[in-house]
């Protein structure tokens, strides 16, 4: 089994496609998992000059289901986007519907 496909069983595909893991700490009690969001614009701020990264946001953290006995941590941070045309700064909202009426569905749509 490949590394890609043992995340993929344990976190949400949207994590998986749209975050690279910054970082990974195991405890007796707990797994801490740092994300951040990757570097890829979507489809249509993609040949837009105009629209570039801008950092990041600060890091939110989501209690996620137990693995293996030990209280599970993501710490998501997404990342912050520059239109220098507007000056407005913004960041995408990801789709995670599948998820509806877990926790996650419901923290991780009011990071900014």
């Amino acid at each position: 089994m490949k590394p890609d496909q043992l995340l993929r069983a344990i976190l949400p595909d949207v994590l998986i496609d749209n975050f690279d893991i910054d970082r990974f700490e195991k405890s007796d009690t707990r797994f801490d998992i740092w994300l951040d969001e990757k570097k890829e614009q979507l489809r249509e701020d993609e040949y837009n000059k105009n629209i570039i990264s801008y950092g990041f946001g600060d890091y939110h953290t989501i209690q996620d289901y137990p693995i293996r006995g030990r209280a599970t941590y993501l710490h998501v941070r997404k990342r912050k986007w520059l239109d220098k045309s507007t000056g407005e700064i913004f960041s995408y909202e990801w789709d995670i519907s599948e998820f509806d009426g877990t926790r996650l569905n419901a923290e991780f749509v009011t990071i900014q």
